[in-house]
């Protein structure tokens, strides 16, 4: 139920936005990212977004472009997968739905990149663009969608970007609502299947709606007359500049006429601020930024005649607004308001005497009358200003001055390679802010492996996989600018990896190591030469020294391998040759022994090699007892034979010779009792 409340709370916001004409190029952006394997009951959230994704293609509009770009999908962990998989043309639903389907969820979620690459293939700098962007999580390449989706709105003729997030968590949907709030466009949310289809044909109603300057429009057949029609229009006598006020009309003649406010005496023809009357009575105009005497005019479509009219006055509106007259950069302050003129006005920090119609980092105003904002990232006079979405016009501004940020940071001076170590510093600027550990010296802006700051004052991050000489640094979200680093030495780890020189096909044998660097280290059996990053059998090290791997299939050489999860890099490894399942063994003394036997039979077994152990042994046992368990056990003498009787029970037997004071076994053959 509360899905479907905030479908329709989102239907009634595209009312008030800028919805995209059906004949304007489209491109879904489509996140194929490693989460979507994740399932909602049972099932795979990849195969309900290919379902859904049909039903919305096959019932797409004939008159709309579309195009298709994925992120993710190509390989793991690498923030510039993007592809453009159909460029925006004419819709062959059943290619379309190909591509879709064949796309296979691996990698990061780049959102941001993503956007501005589907936001190029539209060209929106020239032309109008709406984007559909489909996603199941938040940015997870150090990017911020909310600022670039701002800057994309700002820069384009009219760029639109429309979001479902599906199966979000609470908390990730602020960071994807705010990417179609500062470009006009819808956010929905989806939990399930059916509300996934729901979110994705709301968005598409919003785009079959009109846009909000008049487009060409082609020539319709001959009406009747209407010369003597008048229409008796209604609005109030005044409004303040950039709002939305009422305008109600008697009569519509026709869906394509419409209503606009224009200057008092503008030439007959003339446009402004307009929506199309459609079948209805009754809608809401926004009020230009400059005050004056306008009229507000029904006009028929049809040789732009004006039907009626009504005077509207446009008073300046007063507004007054507030802000700490200090801030440190990159934190977010409050800013506080008198009145909101329009839902889409929005509140900026602008360098002092910045030029009308400057942008830094702002938001919209809403029905509020409080937000944050997010400090600039140099220090200096700066200003923030209450600006009009109509016109970007300054209705009322407060200074503010943005200072040096003092921060310290502390880490370890060495720590090895691929380990987790210990990060403090003395307080968190923002919550976004980031923690990363680069090359010393490397470039302002440069990434590694990291984390947000959030409220904390500590956490840890994973050395590189190669050593040598690093840097720790706080970074502001904000510009990306260092405020502290720290040096630090990563070292080489030293470890001893052990296990067995020979083993069976198929069977558990035991791995052991000195010591594990990250818990999520792995061991792994691979075919001896294979590429650094081959993977096998594995387990996690933990935080254990000893772990069992199980030998392939297939008889040949193999290598034991530590690796590093930082970068797949392998520490060390151990030689092991696999043999046939029912080889025998021999380490130090070669066992010779019939491969089958009956039940209760007695077999002969005889042996070459051994110690000067006082206590070695003969001994039967199931194939997966313990070592130095055993059925029976003869003590060897100076013979090399001995006779062995048989299990009642059928199975798979070992003979093994054993030192028992040595704890040594020292060679194995199998058999089979039936």
């Amino acid at each position: 139920m509360k899905a479907l409340q905030v479908l329709a709370a989102a239907a009634a916001m595209a009312m008030s936005i800028a919805p995209t004409s059906a004949a304007e190029d489209v491109v879904i952006v489509y996140d194929a990212s490693g989460s979507m394997w994740g399932q909602i009951d049972g099932v795979s959230k990849i195969e309900i977004a290919r379902e859904v994704m049909a039903d919305l293609v096959n019932g797409w509009s004939d008159g709309t472009n579309l195009g298709l770009v994925a992120y993710g999908h190509r390989s793991e962990g690498d923030c510039g997968d993007i592809e453009t998989l159909i460029e925006p043309g004419p819709l062959d639903r059943a290619s379309f739905i190909d591509t879709v389907n064949a796309i296979r969820p691996r990698g990061k979620t780049p959102i941001s990149t993503a956007v501005q690459h589907a936001a190029e293939l539209l060209s929106y700098r020239d032309n109008p663009a709406t984007v559909v962007l489909i996603s199941d999580g938040v940015e997870t390449c150090q990017a911020d969608p909310c600022a670039l989706a701002a800057q994309l709105a700002q820069q384009g003729v009219k760029f639109t970007t429309h979001v479902v997030g599906f199966d979000l968590k609470d908390e990730a949907h602020a960071d994807l609502a705010c990417i179609a709030e500062n470009t006009g466009g819808v956010f929905v949310p989806a939990q399930n299947a059916a509300e996934l289809k729901d979110a994705l044909a709301q968005v598409q109603s919003v785009m079959d709606l009109q846009p909000m300057a008049p487009p060409p429009v082609e020539p319709e057949p001959e009406p009747e007359p209407v010369a003597e029609a008048e229409i008796e229009l209604v609005a109030p006598a005044s409004v303040t500049t950039g709002s939305s006020f009422p305008v109600s009309w008697s009569a519509s003649i026709n869906p394509q006429d419409y209503v606009t406010i224009v200057p008092a005496g503008a030439d007959e023809g003339s446009e402004g601020n307009y929506f199309r009357v459609r079948d209805d009575a009754e809608n809401a105009l926004v009020a230009p930024a400059e005050p004056g005497l306008y009229e507000v005019r029904y006009v028929q479509q049809d040789g732009k005649r004006t039907l009626g009219a009504v005077p509207v006055e446009v008073v300046d509106a007063e507004i007054g607004i507030t802000a700490p007259r200090q801030v440190t950069t990159g934190a977010s302050f409050p800013v506080t308001w008198s009145a909101s003129m329009h839902r889409q006005d929005y509140v900026t920090i602008v360098p002092a005497g910045a030029d009308e119609g400057s942008e830094g980092n702002y938001f919209r105003v809403r029905d509020d009358a409080e937000n944050m904002l997010v400090a600039p990232a140099e220090p200096g006079l700066y200003e923030v200003r209450y600006v009009l979405q109509e016109g970007r016009r300054t209705m009322a501004s407060a200074p503010v001055e943005v200072f040096e940020a003092e921060l310290g940071i502390a880490a370890p001076q060495q720590v090895t390679t691929g380990a987790k170590f210990s990060v403090t510093w003395s307080a968190s600027i923002h919550r976004q802010d980031y923690v990363t550990i680069v090359p010393a010296g490397a470039d302002e802006g440069s990434e590694g492996n990291y984390f947000r700051v959030r409220d904390d004052a500590e956490n840890t991050l994973v050395a590189p996989a190669e050593p040598g000489l690093y840097e720790v640094r706080y970074v502001l979200q904000e510009g990306r600018r260092t405020l502290a680093s720290a040096p630090v030495e990563v070292i080489e780890a030293e470890i001893a990896l052990d296990a067995p020189d020979i083993v069976r096909a198929e069977t558990d044998f035991t791995v052991s190591w000195s010591a594990s660097i990250h818990p999520q280290d792995y061991v792994t059996m691979v075919p001896a030469g294979a590429d650094e990053g081959s993977e096998g059998g594995y387990f996690r090290v933990r935080d254990l020294k000893e772990n069992k791997l199980t030998a392939p299939v297939e008889p040949g050489l193999y290598e034991v391998r530590y690796v590093l999860q930082e970068g797949r890099r392998t520490m060390v490894s151990h030689a092991i040759e696999v043999v046939d399942a029912n080889a025998p063994l021999d380490d130090g003394a070669s066992l010779s022994a019939p491969a089958q036997a009956s039940a209760g039979e007695t077999i002969t077994i005889s042996w070459a090699g051994g110690t000067d152990s006082a206590d070695q042994r003969i001994s039967l046992a199931r194939a997966d007892q313990a070592d130095f368990s055993w059925i029976s056990a003869q003590k060897v003498g100076t013979e090399s034979t001995i006779e062995l009787k048989m299990p009642d029970e059928p199975g798979r037997y070992e003979v093994r010779f054993l030192d028992v004071s040595g704890r040594q076994v020292l060679g194995r053959a199998i058999l089979e009792v039936e």
